[in-house]
């Protein structure tokens, strides 16, 4: 049997309605995996399940603010009722925030940035784990960011955020370990998707050139890791942060 191919399996992508998320479901379909499509905005995610349904895919779509604790439970429950099962947990969900100084972010900044990005990992890896643990098998993959590893500046919130994502992983990956559970989080670098264009140009000429392969990703690298990351084949790595910086990252 392939250890890729993902038959039988349900994961949960947040996010999935566009950019790296929309790759992600795409890729775990491909392999044969049945999808949860969550969204914030339901319209982008019946547009993704309906996509992957026209491509023999099994998807459907869940409308999802992953920063609201009852939605995220009552998302999580109706996944449960649809599919009976959630093996794979993509948390891919999330926002920018604001360029500018510390000086000029807002509470309202900083809060809806923490409240997506950090709390909305914490609320749907609570959601899902009593339900791993039960089945004895879980794979939980979280999407972080160079930005939390080694800062960017004018981007405060999102660098704290995902910085405590890592974190979180590294904690989870250890409670949960003895389960069957791995839980590991990937840290790209600048990705070609939506979220790049809400970008300064200057920042973005910047990271450009300090990425020694001469381009930004594409969302497709990663739904490559998070693909490996999802299957039986990944069976001894947990609490790890896999890059995707193009040669940014070499520590």
């Amino acid at each position: 049997m392939d250890a890729l191919d993902l038959l039988g399996r349900v994961a949960v992508v947040t996010g999935g309605g566009q950019g790296i998320g929309l790759a992600v479901a795409a890729r775990l379909a491909s392999a044969h995996c049945s999808v949860a499509v969550v969204d914030v905005n339901g319209k982008n995610a019946e547009g993704t399940a309906r996509t992957l349904a026209d491509g023999e895919g099994k998807a459907l779509a869940f409308t999802c603010d992953v920063s609201d604790a009852a939605m995220v439970i009552t998302t999580f429950d109706a996944i449960l009722g649809a599919y009976g099962r959630i093996d794979i947990l993509v948390n891919n969900a999330g926002v920018g925030g604001r360029f500018a100084p510390i000086q000029e972010q807002t509470n309202e900044d900083w809060c809806r940035v923490i409240d997506v990005d950090l709390t909305g990992v914490f609320l749907c890896c609570r959601a899902v784990v009593p339900h791993m643990i039960e089945r004895g098998y879980g794979r939980i993959i979280s999407i972080s960011s160079l930005a939390g590893k080694e800062g960017s500046p004018d981007m405060v919130p999102y660098s704290a955020a995902k910085a405590g994502v890592i974190g979180l992983t590294k904690a989870l990956s250890r409670e949960v370990a003895r389960y069957n559970i791995m839980v590991n989080v990937v840290s790209p670098a600048i990705i070609e998707t939506p979220l790049l264009n809400e970008m300064p140009d200057q920042k973005k000429r910047l990271l450009l050139e300090r990425t020694p392969v001469g381009r930004f990703g594409p969302p497709e690298a990663v739904a490559a890791m998070v693909h490996w990351l999802a299957s039986e084949d990944l069976s001894y790595s947990t609490g790890a942060v896999f890059d995707l910086s193009g040669g940014r990252a070499t520590y």
